[in-house]
């Protein structure tokens, strides 16, 4: 049975007793699926492999992903959004918004090194398919949400509804999603070029937006002759 419990995937407290259960199971097998693509490779591991390590049946894996690499995705994107959790969780307290989540994704670009052949394998697997594609579009939604809930606290002046958290959410993931776009494309250090890519999160603090919720000078619109 897979036990690893560093890869699991948020349950809603709202959710009833049999939905729990069933996101569950789905969180199991799709932690077994990361866990012996990492080891074994994509290609080398199956869907009754994922299955047995799940401990369910051949049947019961179709019935909640239509293949392996549907499940080896959502499990590797669990592992990094726990990852991203926790580093955002251990930011300094002084930390804004935006800075916080640079050093985040900076400390968490160190790693991707080592891993550099698992995340070009499950980044290129998401982009040949347009079902695993649209269904990593939600998933990069979904983080945009826990990080505009984990950053909440350290905006000033926070008043809802608020763009900021989102705002600064969103660019972060778009960064990501940029720097893996031209990595593939044209190599280079993915280290490099997260980092660089994150920098434009900073206009949130410095550009039009500010996390004191002073305002900055709007740009002049030229009259029409």
């Amino acid at each position: 049975m897979y036990q690893n419990s560093d890869f699991h995937l948020p349950l809603d407290p709202a959710a009833g007793l049999r939905e729990q259960k069933r996101m569950a199971t789905r969180s199991r097998i799709a932690a077994a699926a990361a866990e012996l693509a990492t080891a074994d490779g994509l290609e080398n591991t199956g869907a009754d492999q994922i299955a047995a390590a799940a401990e369910v049946g051949r049947a019961t894996f179709f019935r909640y992903f239509s293949s392996k690499e549907h499940a080896v995705a959502e499990g590797m994107n669990a592992r990094w959004l726990n990852r991203i959790v926790a580093a955002l969780d251990h930011q300094p307290a002084d930390y804004a918004a935006a800075e916080a989540v640079v050093a985040a994704f900076a400390e968490l670009a160190h790693d991707f090194d080592d891993i550099s052949g698992q995340i070009r394998e499950l980044a290129t697997m998401e982009r040949s398919s347009p079902a695993l594609r649209a269904w990593g579009l939600g998933v990069y939604a979904h983080y945009e949400g826990v990080i505009a809930g984990l950053i909440s606290p350290r905006i000033r002046d926070l008043r809802q509804p608020d763009p900021r958290p989102r705002l600064i959410g969103a660019l972060a993931m778009s960064s990501v999603r940029i720097a893996l776009d031209d990595w593939l494309a044209h190599g280079g250090s993915l280290p490099d070029r997260v980092q660089q890519a994150l920098r434009s999160i900073t206009v949130v603090d410095t550009g039009v937006l500010r996390e004191s919720g002073s305002r900055t000078s709007r740009p002049r619109v030229r009259p029409r002759d």
